[in-house]
């Protein structure tokens, strides 16, 4: 995976790093922390535009996680609640957690969207409740581009820095991604195990 992200962008150059920041919300195996380093290293060797590829990379990155948005639009709340009334215990969530839910989504979603953005393993989920709770598409995009600016340019930086070491910025940021997910599925069970219906 490795050698095919590097060879793409070494290749296709600023349509290489488009397609692979696109693809990394759709195929959760190529990461971002690979992908925009690279870029990076290659601005620093005068091959790449660092300004241009900080902004190609955040667009990518918008486009791809779009994707999710327009899925937790076409789930609908409708849709959900009926799935939770049935399936609770698979879902944590009651028709009424749901209503919750999307309370407070309207009240902080897009606060949770743009930091969501600069979070490993929830920069792609966050989108499905924004578009679920029928955040305004224009507002959704408005903080995923700034959240996604601020999470491409570090890691572009990075790789800018690091130079001929910039695969270890994946070292540094893997243990965090790690983190996040066993914490979130830890949360997914404990609420399992727990969960009354109300």
């Amino acid at each position: 995976m490795f050698d095919w992200v590097v060879s793409t962008i070494d290749s296709w150059g600023y349509a290489g790093v488009f397609l692979l920041m696109v693809a990394e919300h759709l195929f959760p195996p190529i990461p971002s922390e690979v992908i925009m380093p690279l870029a990076g290293f290659l601005a620093a060797q005068g091959k790449l535009s660092l300004g241009l590829t900080i902004l190609i990379g955040t667009i990518g990155s918008t486009i791809g996680t779009t994707a999710w948005y327009l899925i937790g639009m076409w789930i609908g709340e409708a849709r959900l609640k009926r799935f939770a009334a049935k399936h609770g215990r698979l879902l944590t969530l009651s028709p009424s957690d749901i209503d919750n839910a999307r309370g407070w989504f309207e009240k902080h979603g897009g606060t949770a969207v743009f930091f969501g953005r600069m979070l490993p393993a929830i920069r792609t989920l966050i989108s499905v409740p924004a578009g679920l709770a029928r955040m305004p598409f224009w507002k959704f995009l408005a903080y995923t581009a700034a959240g996604s600016a601020i999470w491409t340019g570090i890691l572009t930086f990075a790789g800018l820095i690091l130079h001929e070491n910039y695969t270890r910025v994946e070292g540094y940021i893997d243990p965090l991604s790690k983190l996040v997910v066993i914490t979130v599925v830890a949360a997914y069970l404990y609420r399992v195990i727990t969960w009354k219906p109300h």
